[in-house]
């Protein structure tokens, strides 16, 4: 649809029966966060918060909470900008096929921003606290901005059509911050908004930031989108929102998003950090503080009738998985086709996105061979976490389609199934260290640090899974409580972790235990905290392994060795999945909120048969 504004997609959404309105007063501390979560858990309506305690304006969430209300909210566009994209990916398509794709080429232009200076006399002024004050979690630094859209423009190259829209988590309040005049901006160096202000400090200028909040959906997705060379933010906005991205310039120089309901604009000096954080993150954890960019506020706009957007991040799922799903709906193939010879390749929700990937990829280099082993498949690994966002990741478990035309990396346990069937422990694990994970990750050992491994597998099944503990199993002191979580992965609760050299102890300890014992059908074991909630459901596994472990630091095994510098072992493999002293604090909802929220579901009130 083409949205003029926010307010007209919350009155469609609500026409339609997708909306509902929340009409007592709520307080921005952790109870409407509260209430969005729950209502996302009960795949509910999006949700329009029209009395926030401390602010003058309402709010809305969960815009995007299921696939098929996002579907909705673009049900005339989504095959448009499916081409468009395509089109980005292979321009050779449009040259093939001429008339298929002219309408492509055509959306592209017809969606190029529009200056509309005309559109000043539409904004009011206020101030940062004025704004919704919204807390998620009980340890977050302050209230944050979690639906923003970032601008910034290349100081090399100034203007729209060079400009990056990205969405930052963005800190309004707390910690060393003065009211109303400082925010902080938190954001990877690698990302868009990075890149101008590595450039801009180099030329010793500031950096100026727009943020800009609510407007057409089309806009928030747009700042979240993984989009091809060359495709600007803006202009797909346009295409996706089938109307084109206003803008204007301030009296101060900073671009304004004619369509947004609020921009907060502000300059970014170099060098000049401020502690941000914590806040609870999409690991399931919280980031902690750290210094990172201080903005200072020039001014914050906002239209008459502006409604503020927010969203809620927690262990997943949540409302930032509906918008993956969309984004996979969007981009299709995409990433495949930038990379020779991968079929497919999977974030995992259910670990938090970053830390485990799952990919199927050819493997034709050894035909001549009597048995298939993984080659063509680690080069294709090696692309695939040097690409973008995926370079973040911990672990990759990475298949040769040959073995299963119908294995899909959708389906984790028959994936993880698929892998360990076949892996060959002396020789298919491959690690890399002293490298980058994602700066919220805390397994670790520093910030945005720590290592990586590639699990390969290609050719015939080589065992049999256990789905049962084995009778006679024995372990060592302070290890017990071993459970079965799904086909030959094994769960073992551990005394807690005290230090990596009693930990290496310990693991010697159990390894000699384990050594002589006959485990051939249980090739993974984890180590865990509490072993029946690990083992709970698949997860529950994979979000305690892969969260947890940082691989070349806790990976282990039974019977291990090293030979050339390659590490193996001929036993079970074993990830030490428990709390390290340097982990960040799980996410853990206050009891007593949850209380109040409950009281929104009696009869007569806004949550009545929806929660």
């Amino acid at each position: 649809m083409a949205y003029k504004s926010l307010v007209e997609c919350v009155s469609d959404l609500e026409k339609h029966g997708h909306l509902i309105r929340i009409k007592e007063e709520v307080d921005p501390y952790l109870e409407m966060a509260a209430i969005h979560l729950r209502v996302y858990e009960n795949q509910g309506p999006a949700l329009l918060f029209e009395k926030v305690k401390g602010s003058p304006f309402p709010a809305v969430s969960n815009l995007f909470g299921t696939l098929e209300r996002s579907k909705f909210i673009f049900r005339d566009t989504l095959p448009k900008v499916q081409q468009l994209v395509s089109l980005r990916n292979d321009p050779i398509k449009a040259l093939k096929n001429p008339f298929k794709y002219a309408g492509s080429a055509m959306s592209a232009l017809s969606a190029l921003p529009m200056k509309t200076p005309a559109a000043k006399d539409k904004f009011l002024k206020t101030s940062i606290s004025q704004l919704p004050q919204i807390i998620n979690w009980p340890m977050d630094g302050g209230p944050f901005v979690t639906m923003p859209q970032v601008y910034t423009e290349d100081v090399e190259k100034p203007g729209i059509l060079n400009a990056n829209l990205g969405m930052y988590r963005i800190q309004l309040g707390g910690n060393d911050y003065i009211q109303d005049k400082e925010i902080g901006l938190h954001y990877q160096i690698h990302r868009g908004i990075g890149v101008h202000q590595s450039k801009a400090n180099a030329a010793g200028q500031p950096l100026k930031v727009s943020i800009f909040v609510g407007g057409p959906p089309s806009h928030p997705l747009a700042a979240v989108m993984p989009l091809p060379e060359g495709l600007s933010e803006m202009t797909f906005a346009g295409a996706l929102g089938n109307r084109r991205f206003r803008y204007f310039y301030d009296d101060e120089g900073f671009c304004i998003s004619a369509d947004a309901d609020f921009i907060i604009t502000g300059t970014v000096y170099p060098n000049e950090n401020k502690p941000e954080g914590p806040f609870g993150d999409h690991l399931g954890y919280y980031s902690l503080t750290h210094p990172f960019p201080l903005m200072k506020v020039h001014n914050v706009y906002h239209k008459k009738d502006a409604i503020w957007s927010f969203t809620v991040v927690g262990r997943p799922p949540q409302e930032d998985t509906s918008f993956g799903a969309l984004i996979h709906e969007i981009t299709g193939s995409a990433i495949p086709q930038e990379i020779h010879g991968l079929k497919e390749v999977h974030a995992v929700d259910a670990a938090g996105v970053h830390p485990l990937l799952f990919a199927i990829g050819s493997e034709r280099y050894t035909p001549y061979l009597k048995e298939r082993r993984p080659q063509e498949i680690l080069t294709i690994a090696n692309h695939i976490l040097g690409k973008n966002q995926l370079s973040l990741a911990k672990y990759l478990f990475i298949a040769a389609k040959e073995d299963d035309e119908n294995l899909s990396t959708h389906h984790i346990e028959a994936f993880i199934t698929h892998i360990l069937e076949r892996v060959d422990l002396t020789r298919d694990i491959h690690f890399y260290t002293n490298t980058t994970i994602d700066t919220l990750d805390y397994s670790g050992d520093g910030l945005n640090s720590g290592s990586k491994v590639v699990i390969a597998a290609a050719g015939e099944k080589k065992r049999n899974l256990w789905s049962e503990v084995p009778s006679n199993l024995k372990l060592c002191n302070g290890c017990y409580k071993a459970r079965i979580a799904m086909r030959g992965v094994m769960v073992i609760e551990c005394d807690k972790y005290l230090s990596a050299e009693k930990t290496a102890t310990e693991i010697a300890l159990l390894n000699i235990s384990l050594m002589d014992q006959n485990l051939s059908g249980l090739p993974l074991i984890i180590l865990a905290d509490d072993s029946a909630f690990t083992a709970a459901n698949i997860d529950n596994l994979v979000w305690i392994a892969f969260t947890r472990s940082n691989p070349a630091a806790d990976i282990y095994g039974v019977n291990d060795f090293t030979i050339n510098k390659h590490w193996g072992c001929k036993g079970s493999l074993i990830i030490d999945a428990r709390k390290k002293p340097h982990h960040a604090p799980e996410l853990i909802k206050d009891s007593a909120i949850e209380h109040k929220i409950d009281q929104l579901a009696k009869d007569g009130k806004s949550l009545q048969g929806i929660i």
